[in-house]
């Protein structure tokens, strides 16, 4: 009798296993559907020495089938009159947590999202959803052991986003930017 008990209970296990997931999925989807879509701006990057940069931005933040992804161009105007583009597109995924997401930014061995490993050098990213803010963090670990951490605040506004960044390492401010985006 226990041979057909079982087969019945690891099938009863698989199913509430993959309705807790859905049920994290759509959570995922309710709270950044008022995030979606693609916002423009451009800034003056503070730096730590005091002087500033222009800095046009984008951001497209768009629903995906586990959560949501965020793709962002900084573009950086130097003074020789050239422009230098640095874009980044990271998807994320429910955690445990409520509001908490991690990202996926590889796949492992057996196709399962995984965060990268701060201990090799790699960013370890991850966001949450306060009311109406979107937050993005990312950690570097450098190889003497200090580190550098980047949050981006993001804030939905009348027509966009108000967008704050801060890049802190081993405790001193590097850069910050608040500026608005508007949505396009």
């Amino acid at each position: 009798m226990r041979a057909v008990y079982q087969p019945s209970l690891w099938l009863c296990a698989r199913f509430l296993a993959a309705l807790v997931l859905l049920s994290m999925a759509v959570t995922a989807q309710a709270d950044i559907e008022r995030f979606v879509g693609s916002y423009y701006g451009s800034a003056k990057v503070s730096l730590a020495d005091g002087s500033s940069q222009k800095r046009d931005m984008s951001v497209e933040i768009s629903e995906t089938k586990a959560g949501f992804s965020v793709a962002w161009t900084s573009t950086t105007y130097r003074p020789d009159g050239s422009t230098k583009d640095k874009s980044y597109k990271i998807e994320f995924v429910p955690s445990d947590r409520g509001d908490v997401y991690a990202s996926a930014m590889k796949r492992n061995v057996f196709g399962h999202d995984v965060q990268l490993d701060p201990m090799k050098g790699e960013p370890y990213v991850w966001s949450r959803i306060d009311g109406d803010t979107l937050s993005v963090y990312s950690l570097f670990v450098a190889d003497d052991g200090g580190y550098e951490i980047q949050q981006f605040n993001r804030t939905l506004a009348v027509g966009g986003l108000d967008l704050d960044y801060k890049s802190v390492r081993n405790g001193e401010i590097q850069r910050t930017v608040s500026t608005f985006l508007e949505k396009q």
